[in-house]
């Protein structure tokens, strides 16, 4: 029997105003078991931007970090993206969530004039040096077009993101519920999740989507 298709998934954090995006995150390991894959989550160790209060909306007084918060999503089963070495995977998926925006990069802040964590951008070069496929849900296709450039995202139908996109020297395709666009030339797979009014199975479909068709790719 052939070995499993090796995944490695980059969190940002636990919880979609500040991390990553709950839902996202646990269909994409979801979607990825389901399809006789498997996967090791990584996180960088550094420090999350701000930590939110969920009810109210407001900025806590308190520390968190990065790699700590996402361990819960993960169960404790994650590693430093540090420690990322495209070679040992298959295929390289990033779930969405405000902290690919706030903690994974600046574009919550800078929009096209953002700058990625030199980690997360290291995993995703050299993952594309490689030839190897790329899934990025909701809000962090915005950091594949920043790395990679000339490539074709989508994350939905927000106009202000659009823009910053092409800004980029990406390519944006419109889409919904569950839809992909597929960057065949550069392996992308992407997918736009919450950045529309989503309901849970909706995001479900989505990540299952994208997951089948990285799977294509591997």
């Amino acid at each position: 029997m052939a070995d499993k298709v090796q995944f490695a998934v980059i969190l940002s954090g636990c919880g979609n105003k500040d991390g990553a995006e709950i839902h996202e995150s646990v269909m994409t390991l979801w979607a990825i078991h389901k399809h006789g894959a498997d996967y090791q989550c990584f996180a960088p160790d550094i420090p999350q931007h701000h930590v939110l209060n969920f009810i109210t909306n407001q900025e806590m007084e308190e520390e968190r970090n990065v790699l700590v918060e996402a361990a819960r999503i993960a169960r404790g089963n994650i590693k430093d993206l540090a420690e990322y070495r495209a070679d040992d995977f298959d295929a390289l998926v990033i779930p969405g969530g405000l902290g690919v925006a706030k903690n994974l990069s600046t574009f919550a802040f800078d929009g096209p004039n953002c700058v990625v964590n030199e980690e997360v951008e290291r995993a995703i070069r050299d993952t594309a040096t490689l030839g190897k496929p790329i899934g990025a849900l909701c809000i962090a296709p915005a950091i594949i077009a920043k790395i990679l450039g000339d490539v074709t995202v989508t994350i939905g139908r927000d106009p202000g993101t659009e823009a910053a996109i092409a800004q980029m020297g990406a390519s944006h395709s419109k889409t919904t519920h569950g839809e992909i666009v597929v960057d065949r030339e550069k392996k992308v797979v992407t997918t736009p999740c919450y950045m529309l009014d989503a309901r849970v199975d909706q995001i479900g479909d989505g990540a299952e989507n994208l997951v089948k068709a990285v799977l294509e790719m591997a």
